[in-house]
């Protein structure tokens, strides 16, 4: 499928750049991926659109602060004149952390900016020299291997919360601020690991998440880590040409039980945003192959599947999510699911309506 075929035009005043007062104050749009009919509601009523015999899926994972700002070392430098190596041990660096590769020698796959000019070997300096990184390996698009030493000895992740920002994503142009720390979390965030939040589940509060149970619906959580597999862009002229990249999740025992009785039942089961669906689907598709006789795998593992137009879905039934980028893998989920003309119909829908789109920005419900 070529790239353009997922293209959509939105104005940028329309791209959320602060979240609602409230989380539950967000517009809703539903979507019936039959008909192709939709409406315009408000998050709020959506414990009253269930059937109540939903088994709800969320992501608990928690975001990091996972951006750091810091300077090159320069070790490497061998500039022709005074000024150039001033401006090499002073240049400023930007470092997205996407995932930690080995704990014990606190060893991290990032983004750094500007790529281009980091090469291997390099030292980078954070907090006046109090954490650095040595790049290890230089991969494409700005992607490195870095391993991180502190002078306390301590590891990075006790550092981040004093040197680390919210890694709010780049479609949110102001700088990010206090309050992103608590609001960029959803209320099932506990497990720390991500670097951007399962944006789906911005919208719920606990009192919402009540009238789901009182109305006969389940809630239960797994976790996956949200990382490049999620937002890295998509380079290639055609959905096919793309390389997803993997990310780890786990789904507790008792979810998959829960999972499993709903399977036997026709209960169905609703996801609360895209990386559920990636995790139930390749934990599905998992359990299929290795032919264990179950619905879903528990337990750790890494979520390797693409889906794109024309996958066969396995484990969701109905998905809760956000608006996504044009051409990006999200929206090609989102398409898969509900059918491409379907959804961008919607999305033309959402736009001509004025709902306000991606992370702090407003959903849509597709049943």
């Amino acid at each position: 499928m070529r790239l353009d075929e997922l293209d959509y035009a939105l104005p940028a005043a329309q791209i959320a750049q602060h979240p609602l007062k409230e989380r539950c104050a967000s517009r809703l749009l539903v979507l019936d991926r039959s008909s192709g009919e939709v409406q315009d509601r408000e998050f709020a009523e959506f414990p009253e659109l269930l059937g109540g015999d939903e088994v709800l899926v969320v992501n608990n994972a928690r975001v990091i602060p996972a951006r750091l700002f810091g300077r090159r070392a320069g070790v490497r430098a061998q500039p022709p004149s005074r000024r150039t190596r001033r401006e090499h041990l002073t240049g400023k660096v930007e470092v997205l952390l996407t995932r930690q590769i080995e704990a014990e020698t606190d060893t991290w796959e990032a983004l750094v900016h500007p790529g281009r000019k980091i090469k291997t070997g390099e030292r980078l300096l954070f907090g006046d020299g109090k954490v650095e990184a040595e790049v290890l390996f230089r991969g494409e698009f700005g992607l490195r291997t870095l391993r991180f030493h502190s002078k306390d000895a301590e590891p990075l992740v006790r550092h981040l919360e004093g040197l680390g920002h919210i890694p709010l994503p780049p479609y949110i142009t102001r700088p990010d601020e206090s309050g992103d720390r608590e609001r960029y979390q959803t209320v099932f965030a506990s497990r720390a690991g991500a670097v951007a939040a399962p944006t789906a589940g911005l919208h719920f509060t606990r009192e919402v998440c009540r009238a789901i149970e009182r109305r006969g619906a389940q809630i239960c959580e797994l976790t996956l880590y949200v990382s490049l597999g999620t937002f890295q862009p998509i380079r290639s002229a055609t959905l096919e040409g793309h390389k997803i990249h993997a990310e780890a999740y786990e789904i507790p025992a008792d979810s998959a039980a829960r999972l499993e009785a709903a399977h036997k039942t026709g209960r169905p089961i609703l996801a609360v945003g895209t990386t559920v669906v990636r995790a139930l689907e390749d934990a599905a598709l998992r359990a299929e192959k290795l032919r264990t006789g179950g619905f879903v795998s528990s337990g750790s593992a890494s979520a390797e599947v693409y889906i794109t137009p024309g996958f066969r879905f396995r484990a969701v039934d109905s998905l809760l999510t956000n608006f996504h980028l044009p051409r990006s893998t999200l929206l090609a989920l989102v398409c898969a699911f509900a059918g491409r003309e379907r959804v961008l119909d919607a999305y033309h829908h959402a736009v001509a309506a004025g709902y306000r789109f991606y992370s702090y920005g407003d959903c849509m419900f597709i049943r």
